[in-house]
């Protein structure tokens, strides 16, 4: 008899087979078996909310390949994830085999492994337990929330609002704050104000910035100088005088480290300190915690991901100031160890933060065993949790007052001398939409009370108010998690399924809604108000988390939630279009007809009378006129103005071609914007050509769109091939073309600039990239198996046999092994063809 021991992925189950020997087998699940299938009626409200469950293609697979294996062993151990979700694996994993009666005489036990280490994985095995059912509940209740929400609301959606889609319980909400945001930068009235800075001298000729704060006894507020002429007039008076040093104010502060990482901590920083989207965060932290090869030996880098905890286990804690003790003064070390305690209600997704799993384990020892993202990764929570354990700063913050010898100006100059680094000397924090505070940035010389100063310039400077800063992935993530909306290992998702719906797009890093997503925002905000509120999303999510602390019955939150949203469904059931569009035009109408100076902004320019709105079509939304169908004016969803700023709608002049003598004008398609030239003549379309979507559509003059228009352009000739390559707009975006191959490009990469050195960089990358990974020979033939990548994810490659890798296959980390496996099960499917035909 044998023991089976069933992991999510294959990556962990080669990690943990090296350290549990060969008479244990290890198998994979590669996630979950099973789901609720794509239909109405997979979860029955009327029958105390019965879960039909339907086990995938590739599950069935795997089950038969734990039912083989099963045959012959005494004891089964189902490893997962130590979360919620893994827990469900377990569950799904236990109730199939067991429905098939695979499981007699098989002692079932549950473990879980926090790190993935040999001496972590031998203390887990001797800890096991049973299934936690209350952790089960809490996903079957979540599980079957979103399942319900979707399935119920989203026709709704289609019905009420055509060319819309489907709506998700926590999206909904998430999409909801995006669009909140962007009303309140669109309400923002900028405001002009002025300030009066000054660079001023010590007599050794010492420099430092210093700002005008008082006049004639008053203390001036922000606003205050509100004029050009007002803040010159200023200046030049209190030019005519002298100053001196009237008091000087020292404070010396402690700068604590923060905590180590959570889950969203985690996402929040590698947006901030390394660019990195919350889903790319943790999809190389579950390969720095699944395993990584060491030079022969694979061990997981880190604990893992899924935490809200921010406590360090005593064994991490020592080795931790050990690593500090023997790489830092003796000054940078604690007296006592550093406790951090959680503050999100309900934290239980793993026992510890995110660490090192060793903390001696410094980053360059383990550079070439790591992609360059990794590193980095790896890096930033290494330093992270040495700096947690070490001494504080010891900041000093210095405030002079400075006033003209007249007394009726006074200046003041702050800044921050560091005295002691302490924990700053290993990691700082990064910052939000928002610059550091110039007083952590400016070091003042050593200054006293009535000491003489010189003033060296003086100069007025013009600024404005900014409105509230679009979400990035770091900001957003931050407020959900203020907001107790969702849970952190949620987020990566959510942000993803917002941006496939094409209800938000990402532009310089930061969420701006589609239009889209603003009327289905718009739509939920007016019927179904209680279901995208912040309070009652985070009160059910409470709820939903007692269920796994055993204070709150699953069945009993499901029906709470659902006899009230029903009965909200069956009353926007009877909705006519006419309601939907009123209340819709009536929410959006500031977005759509924002007020200008030149005139009603719902004044149709067609027929000069009737009176423009939001219409609704099969398609989507538009802007329609009040005297259709004698008026046949429409245009597409688009602002006209924007915080004081032009925004391009469908048409605008841009200027007139020398040559041909016609206009050139933008204009906006549902494919984004695009420069045309001259109108339609006799059916024959005129020239146009895409506006790439790096390229700000305010920024298009003349020179630009006439470029534009002369696409495709020849860059040079390839010094190799010696045939030309040219650059161009085509269907998916701008490309280099070189003897009839496509090359996409990306980034910084400007179709209109893009040289020749830079052109055969790309075609040589693209080259390599398509000749794949060469991952070993196949022990049958001898043919090469190789990774490639193709329009829809990476692929293995042998002959004429191409296996498509599954989401739970990390590309980077395959080996031959898994690679000869997947090949295996593509050649099962694939059916044979008959040498005969059919009569």
């Amino acid at each position: 008899m044998s023991t089976i021991v069933i992991v999510e992925s294959p990556t962990k189950a080669k990690t943990i087979r090296k350290y549990l020997g060969s008479d244990i087998t290890i198998l994979a699940s590669y996630g979950h078996i099973r789901d609720l299938p794509s239909k109405d009626g997979s979860v029955k409200p009327d029958d105390d909310f019965a879960m039909s469950w339907q086990v995938n293609a590739d599950g069935e697979k795997h089950i038969k390949t734990m039912g083989q294996a099963l045959k012959s062993a005494d004891h089964l151990y189902l490893a997962t994830d130590p979360d919620r979700e893994g827990e469900a694996i377990s569950w799904h994993i236990y109730q199939e085999l067991n429905r098939r009666k695979l499981l007699k005489d098989v002692d079932v036990n549950r473990v879980v492994f926090h790190e993935i280490t040999p001496e972590a994985i031998q203390q887990a095995m001797k800890k096991p337990r049973a299934l936690n059912q209350d952790l089960i509940d809490a996903y079957l209740a979540r599980r079957a929330l979103d399942y319900l929400v979707g399935f119920t609301l989203s026709p709704v959606l289609w019905r009420k609002l055509p060319g819309s889609r489907s709506a998700g319980r926590v999206q909904s909400v998430c999409l909801r704050l995006i669009c909140e945001r962007e009303a309140e930068i669109e309400r923002f009235k900028k405001r002009e104000y002025w300030s009066i800075d000054a660079d001023f001298s010590t007599a050794d000729g010492q420099a430092f910035p210093a700002q005008l704060s008082h006049l004639d006894g008053k203390k001036l507020d922000k606003m205050a100088l509100s004029s050009q002429e007002e803040a010159e007039r200023i200046a030049d008076d209190t030019a005519q005088t002298g100053y001196h040093i009237n008091t000087v104010e020292r404070k010396t502060q402690k700068r604590h480290p923060r905590a180590p990482f959570t889950t969203s901590t985690l996402q929040q920083e590698a947006f901030r300190k390394l660019g990195f989207a919350t889903s790319q965060t943790m999809r190389l932290a579950q390969k720095l915690f699944e395993g990584i090869d060491l030079g022969g030996e694979t061990i997981g880098l880190i604990t893992y991901m899924r935490t809200d905890s921010v406590s360090l286990s005593n064994q991490a804690i020592n080795g931790t100031r050990d690593v500090i003790a023997k790489r830092f003064d003796q000054r940078y070390l604690p007296d006592s160890p550093r406790r951090y305690k959680t503050k999100a209600k309900n934290a239980q997704e793993a026992h510890e933060a995110i660490r090192p799993t060793n903390p001696a384990r410094h980053p360059d020892d383990i550079r070439a065993y790591l992609g360059e993202q990794e590193h980095r990764l790896y890096d930033l929570i290494w330093r992270r949790t040495l700096a947690c354990q070490m001494e504080s700063a010891d900041v000093e913050r210095t405030a002079v007052h400075i006033v003209s010898d007249d007394q009726r100006a006074g200046f003041r100059a702050s800044g921050t001398v560091i005295l002691f680094d302490g924990f700053l000397t290993l990691y700082q924090e990064g910052h939000d939409d928002k610059a550091t505070d110039d007083a952590d940035t400016i070091q003042l010389p050593r200054l006293t009370e009535n000491q003489q100063l010189t003033l060296d310039h003086i100069r007025p400077q013009q600024h404005f108010t900014q409105p509230p800063p679009r979400y990035s992935e770091a900001s957003l993530v931050k407020k959900m998690e203020e907001l107790g909306i969702g849970r952190p290992s949620t987020y990566a998702s959510i942000i993803d399924v917002l941006q496939s719906r094409s209800y938000v797009r990402l532009e310089k890093r930061h969420f701006i809604p589609e239009d889209r997503g603003r009327i289905v925002t718009a739509f939920l905000e007016n019927f179904f108000s209680r279901y995208v509120g912040y309070d009652f999303t985070a009160e059910l999510e409470n709820q939903l988390d007692d269920i796994s602390n055993h204070r709150e019955n699953w069945k009993h939150v499901l029906q709470s939630f659902w006899s009230a949203f029903i009965a909200a469904i069956d009353t926007a059931k009877d909705l006519t279009i006419r309601e939907v569009i009123d209340a819709l035009d009536d929410d959006l109408g500031p977005h759509f007809f924002p007020v200008t100076d030149t005139g009603d902004p719902r004044l149709c320019t067609e027929c000069g009378n009737g009176r423009l709105g939001l219409k609704l079509s099969k398609l989507g939304g538009f802007i329609g006129c009040s005297n259709y169908p004698d008026c046949r004016y429409t245009r597409p969803l688009a602002p006209g103005e924007t915080n004081g700023q032009q925004q391009p709608n469908e048409e605008r002049d841009i200027g007139q071609d020398p040559q041909s003598g016609l206009p050139v004008k933008m204009r906006k398609g549902p494919y984004g914007f695009y420069i045309q030239l001259g109108a339609a003549q006799k059916g024959e379309k005129p020239k146009r050509s895409s506006l790439p979507k790096t390229m700000d559509p305010h920024s298009v003059n003349l020179e630009t769109a006439l470029a534009l228009l002369s696409l495709p352009r020849p860059v040079g000739i390839h010094p190799t091939s010696g045939k030309p390559i040219t650059a161009g707009i085509g269907r998916y975006g701008p490309y280099l073309q070189h003897q009839g191959q496509y090359t996409s490009l990306r980034g910084e990469d400007d179709v209109l600039t893009i040289g020749i050195n830079r052109a055969v960089d790309l075609l040589a990358e693209k080259k390599n990239h398509a000749s794949g990974k060469h991952l070993g020979e196949h022990p049958e033939d001898g043919q090469p198996v190789t990774l490639k990548s193709g329009r829809y994810g990476p692929y293995i490659q042998h002959g004429r046999l191409n296996a498509s890798l599954p989401p739970t296959v990390d590309a980077n980390s395959i080996d031959l092994e898994t690679a000869l496996a997947l090949l295996r099960a593509k050649a099962q499917k694939k059916p044979k063809r008959s040498s005969k035909r059919s009569s």
